[in-house]
């Protein structure tokens, strides 16, 4: 073989840390989506959509030039016009983008929320892929700690929705104002010069780029220095305290439980007072699954009206792993029915036949088999596609009009149903299967029977 197919011959390979979804996998995802959409139209937040590619400017002045998510992790590149574009990398840049964009953010409150990929181009690892999903909600034009706690909330009933709240907890802090955060800055800086020599490479490194990253080292020597480190909520300005203040008694209020993390910070100018996140240990090692905090100075520094504003982000192949390790792997959705012809004649028929089906029962998942074959193979495939019964249909069951259904789980037995009572046979058959009604859109949940 030559060179050319040689290289031909070869299969492609997905891209390494950007990973297929399969079916096996979709149904845990399809839940967690539908929860996520769900809950964010209870609290009044609506969705906005936006590219996945940018201009590498937004992300340099969001996200700062300095970090290594601009320096390392982004994928960047020119197009023809020879303009740096990239892969955004996270959602809350192109969110603030669009809003001002669009006219959505001057002198309103807006309460907004997205889904979908971000790239970063990092070392791939458990729940932790170069190309991820997030779903983030922002907050505009509400400056008091009202909104904070409610963004809080709405994670906690998240997590109790989807049965893992005694899996998480979460850590509050407080970043304080501008003016607060410069001169802790300088604090900062002058002790780690102290136990300079004790320090990792990336502390040394952010130092002076961005020495509240170094509160975030995993270097174990580094954080047994911070222990005598001084701590940012004991240089809070006195309005901070008093939002601080305000959300810890509306969270106590509602029953939401937490700590107080003074390690826990943001390394951007443009980022205040609350800042928060949701860990767990139920994965390995303590990790993070959501974090938010307010943001007051991101949409001026984007070229907007100054704008308060907070919201958060989470990532969602860590909550799948999440909700996998506390509820098990969810079983793929599988059909209802199968619907197999035998004979020439019937093989026409039983097409529009599951058109009805479909129309009259739009829940019904109905799989019709083709390819021909005798009865023996037919039942092969039903039994194959997971359906609760078979629908057969031969020549000699049209003559006389019926349909023989068999059951395909359980022990009952194979009987004929005239063809236009079948979808009153599986509306009433399929009920004790979690239908509360075939007739709309919006199935509930699937009941344990099984015979179903």
């Amino acid at each position: 073989m030559n060179m050319v197919g040689s290289k031909l011959s070869k299969t492609i390979q997905s891209v390494r840390g950007m990973n297929d979804l399969l079916p096996a996998q979709s149904p845990i995802w399809q839940r967690l989506e539908s929860t996520l959409r769900t809950l964010m139209a209870r609290y009044g937040y609506e969705e906005v959509r936006t590219p996945i590619v940018e201009k590498t400017e937004l992300f340099a002045r969001a996200v700062g030039a300095v970090t290594d998510i601009v320096e390392k992790e982004m994928y960047t590149f020119q197009d023809r016009e020879k303009e740096s574009l990239s892969l955004r990398p996270e959602g809350t840049a192109s969110c603030v983008r669009a809003g001002i964009e669009q006219g959505l953010l001057y002198n309103q409150e807006q309460r907004l929320w997205y889904m979908g990929p971000m790239f970063r181009h990092e070392r791939p690892q458990k729940g932790r892929y170069r190309q991820f999903h997030q779903l983030g909600a922002e907050s505009f034009g509400i400056p008091g700690p009202d909104v904070d706690a409610e963004l809080i909330l709405m994670t906690a009933r998240l997590w109790r929705e989807l049965g893992f709240a005694d899996k998480v907890v979460l850590q509050l802090n407080s970043l304080g104002s501008s003016d607060a955060r410069k001169s802790y800055r300088d604090t900062l800086i002058r002790f780690l010069r102290q136990h300079e020599a004790v320090l990792d490479e990336d502390s040394r490194r952010r130092l002076e780029s961005n020495p509240l990253r170094v509160l975030d080292s995993k270097s174990p020597a580094v954080q047994a220095v911070l222990k005598d480190a001084p701590q940012l909520i004991d240089c809070l300005d006195a309005e901070s305290q008093t939002h601080f203040d305000g959300l810890r008694k509306l969270l106590e209020a509602a029953g939401v439980a937490y700590q107080i993390n003074p390690r826990l910070v943001r390394g951007l100018d443009y980022y205040n007072r609350t800042v928060f996140e949701w860990v767990t240990d139920a994965l390995g090692a303590q990790g993070t699954i959501c974090g938010g905090g307010r943001y007051d100075g991101l949409v001026e520094q984007l070229g907007g009206h100054a704008t308060t504003a907070c919201g958060f982000a989470m990532g969602i192949e860590r909550i799948v792993l999440l909700m996998e390790a506390v509820h098990g792997v969810t079983a793929p959705v599988q059909a209802d029915v199968f619907v197999a012809a035998l004979g020439a004649q019937a093989e026409r028929a039983v097409f529009p036949l599951s058109e009805r089906l479909r129309d009259a029962l739009p829940t019904l998942r109905l799989v019709q088999g083709h390819g021909g074959g005798n009865l023996k193979k037919l039942l092969k495939r039903a039994d194959r596609s997971g359906a609760r019964y078979a629908v057969i249909v031969g020549d000699s069951e049209l003559e006389r009009g019926v349909a023989a259904i068999k059951p395909l789980r359980g022990d009952g037995e194979q009987r004929d149903v005239p063809l236009v009572e079948l979808a009153n046979f599986f509306t009433e058959a399929l009920s004790n299967c979690g239908f509360r009604d075939l007739t709309v859109l919006e199935p509930s949940p699937r009941a344990t029977n099984p015979e179903c």
